[in-house]
């Protein structure tokens, strides 16, 4: 029996915190301008998108707080900046739209995860409202729900 092989993820970072937080509406998909260190970075695995967020300014969108930690071989002729604001590559028209959304109807703009595609960086954006405490609780307990449910199921087979 020949084993199956294990396809590698293309997801290279994930902001799980956002939907705990947020009830994410719809998704997006946008490109990352980059520097050639931190497109290495990313290939090794040194970033953090916790507390980063998505704001519009001058008609364009910006990723703001996306912590993106150099490698120690990193060239020394090279200013790196971890925290820099990195411009998000989308068609006019969708940036548009979402700005419009952003702000008329209240919305948010959240980074949900960052992954390959093609070889290149892509971001997943959420526009998000914000969750209030007692909607929280309720999606907390649809999970433990959700999680009891598998385990009887499971039990009972």
């Amino acid at each position: 029996m020949a084993k199956k092989k294990k396809t590698p993820s293309n997801q290279i970072a994930a902001n799980r915190k956002v939907r705990h937080d947020y009830s994410i509406e719809e998704n997006f998909e946008a490109g990352l301008s980059l520097m050639g260190w931190e497109v290495k970075s990313l290939r090794a695995g040194r970033i953090s998108m916790a507390e980063s967020y998505i704001l519009a300014k001058d008609n364009e969108l910006w990723w703001f707080g996306g912590h993106i930690s150099p490698l120690s071989t990193a060239s020394t002729h090279v200013k790196t900046d971890p925290t820099r604001t990195r411009k998000l590559l989308m068609h006019r028209t969708e940036i548009d739209r979402l700005i419009g959304q952003v702000e008329r109807k209240g919305y948010t703009l959240v980074p949900l995860a960052l992954y390959w595609k093609h070889g290149r960086v892509k971001i997943d954006i959420g526009l998000a409202k914000g969750k209030k405490s007692h909607d929280k609780r309720a999606s907390d307990k649809e999970r433990d729900w959700k999680r009891d449910k598998e385990r009887i199921m499971k039990h009972n087979r």
